[in-house]
């Protein structure tokens, strides 16, 4: 990685390379990524790591200022554990988060121009939103923002500030506070108008992160120590959520390529050792497979120990341990970036179970929290024994690798429609490829390097497989294979990872603005696997004429394949 200069592939001929079929051109793109990542270049980087800097000043910097009665941040030592401060941070950060500045933002997400979406797209009438459950929950059918929707979403940002900008309610039973807590009925307007958002357009839900601050939002509506008891319940379930979906065989991929990706890990023989066999077999090595049974052991069972030790020396252990935990993450400044989060979450371990340490369920007046927890327990138990029907982000199926994906195979004459008819702020992915990196020979090594990157997670090799039925009948050079993430980033403005944005949904509201041919658009669904099964399901779609064929790919044949495999046995029809 050069300081303001990528470190790029290449291929010695240019021309016999783009000739290649789609597998074979792979091949140097992935050994490329396994020794080097995206090859980010470090100025980039630093970027990020003053974006973290200016959310961790701002907000700390707000809440001193705006709280009569807290002191300067001379005297942080005595009132950072101030509950208001707990509540003043998590809004800060569902408002960082909500307007597009946090997960997903600019090019390590491959948001180049503009580098955020989210606030451009939900402050403008005519974009397409996609609601949750239109056909049960009423007033929320159509797929169009109306000038209601930007209502609803632009008094969320004002009740958000107005929240952030008041002072506390004075002395609380059952909390240590001379500050006190936000006034309640600012804390149930933010929670309600989150929830008339994300029934309205799910993304707006999903993009302000509402399973992590709308959850902790839903605690602040209690009393007393059972706000502080709640919010720890939050965390504990984020944690066991996150661990338990890592209990598979697709989380040793992710951390390979994570690890090959990691700007602090920069020696080459070192991001090697992640790999079986570099460069004839890059499936996880012992030592990937050995980082992620340690992580997924850490994050199931020291969150345990933090909730019930109470202090002393086991707390003090458990704390820094987590601690180490995200700092680790956020070290390796993941694709997704989802940077700002893993500083809240040390931020959660260090206010909660730290400076609050004494406070747990013997604490509790009420039923509430146990009953906040069992909600979200409830959920995370569906996402995994039911993904299709949950996000990954209220699944907390957190870096998993294990998620709802698709692959839209595009022709050029899709691409001009989607430009022309759908509202939206920024170009098709491939136009902003070619913008960046200013030339369609550049441009079509990091498309390639894209492909490679997906095909490092187990679910790419079924992609790609499946991407050839998907094309069956048409001259597959006519297409440009584009990532669900992407499309969904161009059309509706946010996107992390989840397949649950760029489904039979977007596809419909895609064929309704664009009037797609039969065969311009066909578009692969992999569904995430569930936790009882060793399958996952597959749909593949025409935009005009709907789904031609369903079936399963088994997750032994993507664990035991090469990243530039597209041939893994396919099962069309029903499990038996």
């Amino acid at each position: 990685m050069g300081f303001l200069k990528q470190d790029a592939p290449t291929v010695d001929d240019f021309e016999a390379w783009s000739k290649g079929t789609r597998s074979e051109k792979i091949v140097p793109m992935a050994r490329h990524w396994a020794e080097v990542g995206f090859g980010t270049p470090v100025v980039l980087h630093l970027f990020y790591v003053v974006k973290i800097l200016a959310y961790a000043g701002l907000g700390l910097l707000l809440t001193a200022l705006t709280t009569p009665g807290l002191g300067g941040l001379g005297q942080i030592g005595d009132w950072w554990t101030e509950p208001i401060v707990l509540e003043k941070v998590v809004l800060f950060t569902m408002l960082f988060e909500v307007v597009g500045l946090g997960c997903g933002f600019g090019p390590l997400n491959n948001r180049f121009f503009p580098p955020m979406g989210s606030i451009l797209y939900w402050l403008r009438p005519r974009t397409i939103r996609l609601p949750p459950w239109p056909g049960r929950v009423p007033l929320t059918a159509g797929d169009t923002r109306t000038w209601l929707d930007v209502a609803a979403y632009a008094g969320l940002l004002v009740m958000l500030v107005v929240a952030l900008c008041s002072g506390g309610t004075g002395p609380v039973d059952g909390l240590d506070t001379t500050v006190g807590i936000l006034p309640t009925w600012q804390i149930a307007v933010v929670v309600g108008l989150l929830a008339a958002c994300g029934l309205r357009d799910k993304s707006i839900f999903l993009g302000a992160r509402g399973e992590v601050y709308g959850s902790l939002a839903v605690a602040f509506l209690l009393s007393g120590a059972d706000i502080l008891v709640a919010a720890k319940l939050v965390f504990l379930m984020i944690w066991i959520g996150a661990a338990v979906s890592k209990l598979n065989r697709h989380f040793p991929f992710v951390i390979s390529t994570m690890m090959s990706n990691n700007p602090v890990l920069r020696p080459k023989w070192l991001k090697r050792k992640f790999f079986t066999d570099f460069p004839t077999d890059l499936t996880p090595s012992s030592l990937s497979r050995a980082v992620a049974h340690v992580a997924t052991a850490i994050e199931l069972l020291v969150p345990i120990v933090l909730f019930f030790s109470h202090g002393g020396w086991p707390t003090t252990i458990a704390a820094t341990i987590m601690v180490c935990f995200h700092l680790g993450i956020l070290a390796s400044i993941p694709m997704g970036v989802p940077l700002e989060w893993n500083v809240f979450m040390i931020f959660g371990v260090l206010f909660l179970f730290v400076g609050h340490a004494d406070v747990g369920l013997r604490d509790m007046h009420s039923p509430w929290p146990l009953l906040l927890f069992a909600v979200l327990a409830t959920v995370v138990a569906v996402g995994n024994l039911a993904p299709r029907k949950v996000s990954f982000l209220p699944g907390m199926r957190y870096y998993a690798g294990n998620w709802d994906t698709s692959l839209w195979c595009i022709k050029p004459s899709a691409s001009a429609k989607i430009d022309e008819h759908v509202v939206a702020i920024a170009s098709m992915p491939a136009a902003q490829m070619e913008r960046y990196y200013g030339s369609p020979e550049t441009a079509a090594l990091y498309l390639y390097m894209g492909y490679a990157f997906r095909s490092f997670n187990t679910h790419g090799r079924a992609m790609f497989t499946l991407a050839h039925r998907a094309m069956a009948g048409e001259n597959e050079a006519d297409y440009v294979l584009t990532d669900g993430e992407r499309i969904t980033s161009t059309a509706i403005g946010w996107n992390f990872g989840d397949g649950h944005m760029c489904n039979e949904q977007l596809i419909a509201a895609l064929q309704e603005r664009c009037g797609f041919e039969p065969g311009e658009v066909r578009v692969v669904l992999l569904d995430a696997q569930p936790i009882q099964s060793q399958t996952q399901r597959y749909r593949l779609v025409d935009a005009a004429t709907g789904e031609f064929e369903h079936g399963y790919v088994r997750v032994a044949d993507m664990a035991t394949s090469q990243p530039w495999d597209d041939a893994i046995p396919v099962h069309v029809g029903e499990e038996p």
